[in-house]
C-alpha cells in the first residue's frame, strides 16, 4: 500500500474541509468521480423520473382496485343512508374516470406496457361485476332487474375466456365505436342504482333507472357477439386442420 506522502504531485490536489476550513489533500481520482457524479446528477435522477412517469397509467389503473373494497363497504350501509350512496358514487365515478385517464396518459406519453395491457381490462371487470353484485343486497336490485345484471356479469367471463383464447391464437380483435357506447352506458346505469332512492325520485319510481340497465345489457350482448363469432371461427379453422 502506498501512503499519501509519496504519492505523485499530478496525483493528488488540496481541497478545503467543510467542517475545520482546513485544506487537505485529496487523491486526483476522488475529485474526478465527483466532477463526474456532478456534471451527470441529472442522469442520475432522469432515469427515476422517468420510471415513475411510465408507470403512473398503472397507478391509477391500481387505484380503480384500491378503490372496490370501500365502495362494497359503503354499498353495505343501510338502504336509507344517504351519504353512503352519494360517497359510493362519488368514488365509482372517480373509477370510471381513471378508466379513461390511464389509457389516455398511456397512448399520450408512449409509455403503454404489457402490465397496463393486462391490468386494465381485469380492473374494469372486477369493478362492475362487484358493484353489480352489490347492487343486489343494497336493494337497488330485485326481482326482474336482477336478469340484466345476470347477463352483464355471464358476458365479461364469456369474453374473459375468447380473449385469452384469442390472445393464445395471436388474434386481436378491436374495439368498436358500439362497445365504447356500450361501456359508456353501462356504467352511466350503475352509477344511477348506486344513487337509487337517494338520487331523482322520478327516475327511480318510473324504473327508469332499471330500463336503463336492461339497455346495457342488449348492447353488452350485441357487442359480445362480435367476440363470440370471431372466438368460433377461429376454433373452427384449427380443429379443421
Amino acid at each position: 500500500m502506498v501512503s499519501k506522502r509519496h504519492v505523485a504531485p499530478s496525483e493528488v490536489d488540496k481541497g478545503r474541509c467543510g467542517v475545520c476550513g482546513r485544506f487537505i489533500r485529496v487523491d486526483a481520482s476522488v475529485w474526478l468521480l465527483i466532477s463526474r457524479m456532478s456534471s451527470n446528477s441529472s442522469a442520475v435522477i432522469e432515469p427515476f423520473s422517468g420510471h415513475m412517469l411510465k408507470h403512473l397509467p398503472n397507478l391509477l389503473t391500481l387505484s380503480r382496485i384500491a378503490i372496490i373494497p370501500i365502495v362494497i363497504g359503503l354499498l353495505m350501509a343501510p338502504a336509507s343512508s344517504a351519504w353512503a350512496a352519494w360517497a359510493a358514487l362519488f368514488l365509482y365515478v372517480a373509477a370510471c374516470v381513471t378508466d379513461w385517464l390511464d389509457g389516455y396518459l398511456a397512448r399520450a406519453w408512449g409509455q403503454t406496457s404489457a402490465v397496463g395491457r393486462f391490468l386494465d381490462p381485469i380492473a374494469d371487470k372486477m369493478l362492475v361485476s362487484a358493484t353489480l353484485f352489490m347492487l343486489v343486497p343494497a336493494e337497488r336490485l330485485s326481482g326482474w332487474s336482477v336478469i340484466p345484471a345476470v347477463v352483464i356479469l355471464l358476458r365479461e367471463v364469456l369474453i374473459s375466456g375468447l380473449r385469452e383464447f384469442l390472445a393464445g391464437e395471436g388474434v386481436s380483435v378491436p374495439v368498436s365505436r358500439l362497445a365504447k357506447w356500450k361501456t359508456a352506458v353501462q356504467m352511466s346505469a350503475i352509477a344511477l342504482l348506486i344513487l337509487g332512492p337517494h338520487g331523482s325520485d322520478i327516475l327511480w319510481k318510473s324504473g327508469a333507472l332499471h330500463f336503463y340497465l336492461w339497455l346495457a345489457a342488449f348492447l353488452t350482448v350485441v357487442t359480445g357477439a362480435s367476440y363470440l363469432v370471431t372466438g368460433v371461427r377461429r376454433m373452427m379453422a384449427e380443429d379443421q386442420k
